[in-house]
């Protein structure tokens, strides 16, 4: 699962790394806590098939009559698994969401505690998510969209059961196009990422108020103890 990131970049970077023609004139602000329902910037095609960047909310509407859907419930993240296959055999329209990082809490061995950890490349430049995203709805204030998410790799399995799926700059194109991918583009695209020169740190618990937004959440702290062994253990 991914239901919080970062980005730290302005539009003149995307339109590098991403060859965007058309973005807004609102220039980006760099963000630390995004959450669902928030805009973030987003790279799709145009009805001309040029790339474009644009502000969509995080979280795709639900289907009507889906369990325990109602008028504001949001998925803000989609099964690899499942696109183009459920509930109906057709693809998504794809885009690519930009990210510094991402968020992901750990539950702690011998703890219910959670604990947050940052995951992101240890140059800080920016990496892409793959995403999916839907025209708006009746009273949706801008296009939707949602991350991607597979079984996850050695580093993020450390952390959760789930990672979301990141597309590399070779793959920009692929990703981005209107037809559906063919069952060999789809199983490399999809797979979990290896994530070479990424690091995982623990930080503050703050980062788990969606209501904060501060460059403090990134900031790497001491690792949460270990829990105390049982001491009965070794009578048995």
């Amino acid at each position: 699962m991914c239901g919080r990131y970062t980005y730290m970049f302005r539009w003149r970077e995307l339109v590098r790394l991403l060859g965007l023609v058309h973005w807004p004139e609102i220039e980006l602000t760099p963000r630390f806590n995004v959450s669902p329902t928030q805009l973030a910037p987003v790279a799709r095609l145009d009805s001309k098939g040029q790339r474009e960047g644009v502000m969509l909310s995080w979280g795709l509407r639900v289907a009507p009559g889906a369990p325990g859907a109602t008028d504001s419930t949001r998925r803000i993240n989609a099964r690899a698994e499942t696109l183009g296959r459920t509930p109906a055999p057709r693809w998504p329209r794809r885009c690519l969401v930009p990210t510094s990082g991402f968020y992901e809490w750990r539950t702690m061995p011998g703890s219910k505690t959670k604990q947050p950890y940052w995951i992101g490349r240890e140059d800080r430049e920016p990496y892409f998510f793959a995403g999916v995203w839907q025209p708006a709805q009746p009273g949706d204030a801008a296009d939707c969209f949602a991350i991607v998410t597979t079984t996850p790799n050695p580093l993020m399995g450390e952390l959760h059961d789930r990672m979301p799926v990141l597309v590399t700059p070779d793959d920009f194109s692929l990703w981005l196009a209107p037809e559906p991918l063919s069952e060999g583009d789809r199983e490399r695209l999809l797979s979990p990422s290896p994530m070479p020169g990424f690091v995982a740190y623990p930080v503050d618990k703050a980062a788990s108020n969606s209501r904060l937004d501060t460059p403090d959440l990134i900031r790497p702290v001491e690792p949460p103890p270990a829990p105390p062994s049982d001491p009965q253990g070794n009578l048995f």
